[in-house]
């Protein structure tokens, strides 16, 4: 089965990788009139010319593309070979904004990396360190949190390259559970406010999950993270975010 992954967390031939496009009017989430395509091109080496700067070449054209939600849009591709290789790509969007406008180009980078092999005498025996903010929230707010993973292991070293690409690609999960407040409910499981959630947006080793605040209570909530890798399941200490 393959590997989803995100635009920014080290795809590798083989995966399938999710290219998402936000569009904004003004400061919120809205849809355009319409996604006619989405051109997908190899920057190819050896087609650079003086007309073709970055050596673009056309792989597929996409025309499949999911609404996720407002102003939320997402394709997938399955990355196989041989029409997929390790190299740089743009995926170039055909939006129209608005009715009467000619269709606009929107482009965005990716990359295919190539397999992260790696030997050693010895297993994963490091472990990883999970930091987020914002760690205090207004009620109503609705934020993203940004989650930072970090290998704790030597610095400047391949070993920490090493482990700082395992945390891009692997999966992490979030919970929050209410701890001390007003109306704590007695029961464990009615405390959970987001149970062992995927964090869906990656960006190399931080995540960023969307945090709704209006029917939360005013009270000191447990957030912690999981972080699957091969053999080893990393569950981080419980940390404290505020709802005031």
């Amino acid at each position: 089965m393959a590997n989803i992954r995100e635009r920014y967390q080290n795809p590798v031939g083989g995966d399938t990788i999710n290219l998402r496009l936000f569009t904004y009017n003004s400061n919120n989430l809205a849809n355009v009139t319409g996604v006619s395509k989405v051109d997908i091109y190899f920057l190819d080496p050896t087609e650079v010319t003086e007309t073709n700067l970055d050596g673009r070449r056309l792989v597929e054209t996409i025309t499949t593309i999911t609404q996720e939600s407002t102003g939320k849009y997402l394709i997938q591709l399955n990355l196989e070979e041989p029409k997929y290789c390790i190299g740089k790509y743009l995926d170039v969007w055909s939006l129209e904004f608005e009715n009467e406008d000619c269709p606009a180009s929107v482009e965005n980078p990716f990359q295919i990396y190539p397999d992260l092999w790696y030997t050693t005498p010895i297993p994963v025996v490091y472990d990883f360190a999970f930091t987020f903010r914002p760690n205090r929230l207004r009620q109503g707010s609705k934020r993203y949190l940004i989650i930072e993973v970090t290998p704790n292991v030597p610095r400047g070293t391949d070993l920490a390259r090493y482990y700082e690409n395992l945390a891009i690609v692997a999966d992490l999960n979030i919970s929050i559970e209410e701890l001390c407040g007003e109306c704590v409910p007695v029961e464990e499981d009615l405390r959970l406010i987001v149970d062992n959630e995927p964090v869906d947006y990656r960006e190399k080793r931080y995540g960023y999950f969307y945090l709704d605040t209006t029917d939360m209570d005013c009270a000191v909530y447990n957030v912690w993270f999981t972080l699957s890798l091969g053999e080893n399941l990393y569950i981080s200490d419980k940390s404290q975010l505020q709802i005031f």
